[in-house]
């Protein structure tokens, strides 16, 4: 009987930790409707606000508190982290910036308007380099504006030699995200309280690896800025509980996700 009792006990009393994710706020490249990629563009006063208003707003409204926070090595993603972390009054926290978490790199596509690419082009082939898995974008070359910065961003110092990608399809991204996924899942499973805050393709990879989606699935996930991502993990088994749940206005959200999906003007 005892040993019954202690069973029961042990589901009911199930430690858990929880992990955040969030896309940074608008940037200026996202303000233009431009393909952005491994450009370093900053956040847009919107998305500053953004970052306050939504994101730091939901975490505080919800109680969160952290321990660790992982960045990409571009600045709208520090940007991002930096207002939450300010608006929660834990600045003090480590912040982690790594490569792997930057956004997939569209080649020479970088800096051009995603309605002017359309039109040239057709929708189909840019909603193709968008969101088809295998389809990478034309590789970015010295004609390109931002060949040369990319290239030079000692933001990006720490890439190992014949890593740096000049384009990159959503399969290359999520295959470049799932070892820093991987180290970030085993810090959750030790009982580190984690904050990511990443970019729109990278979001999509670690929603892909966190919940276990096939290739078809993950084409249809739409990550709006801002709006944290909760997912909480069984600390015994490692095993997610239930899915990813969006912290905000539903109507909203859904709202963000049909714009995420559209090309723009």
């Amino acid at each position: 009987m005892i040993k019954y009792l202690r069973g029961k006990l042990s589901n009911v009393f199930v430690k858990t930790n929880r992990l955040v994710l969030v896309r940074h706020g608008e940037s200026e490249f996202n303000l233009k409707n431009l393909f952005c990629g491994w450009h370093d563009t900053p956040l847009s006063v919107g998305g500053l606000q953004q970052s306050r208003s939504i994101a730091a707003a939901k975490l505080i409204e919800a109680k969160f508190e952290f321990d660790k926070v992982y960045c990409s090595a571009l600045v709208r993603s520090r940007q991002s982290a930096d207002v939450i972390l300010s608006e929660m009054k834990c600045a003090f926290l480590p912040v982690i910036l790594d490569w792997r978490l930057n956004e997939r790199h569209y080649g020479n596509l970088t800096g051009a308007n995603k309605r002017q690419v359309a039109n040239e082009y057709g929708e189909a082939q840019v909603q193709a380099w968008r969101r088809s898995y295998d389809e990478v974008p034309p590789p970015i070359d010295p004609s390109n504006n931002y060949y040369y910065e990319i290239l030079n961003n000692l933001a990006f110092k720490d890439v190992p030699v014949g890593h740096f990608p000049f384009a990159e399809s959503v399969h290359m991204c999520v295959n470049r995200v799932k070892p820093i996924w991987e180290e970030i899942n085993q810090e959750v499973l030790n009982g580190k309280r984690i904050l990511i805050v990443a970019h729109g393709t990278v979001a999509r990879a670690l929603v892909k690896h966190i919940e276990g989606l096939c290739n078809d699935e993950i084409l249809k996930v739409n990550v709006p800025n801002c709006v944290p991502i909760v997912y909480e993990f069984n600390l015994k088994t490692g095993e997610l509980i239930g899915n990813g749940k969006f912290l905000g206005d539903a109507k909203y959200i859904e709202d963000m996700k049909e714009k995420v999906a559209l090309i723009g003007d």
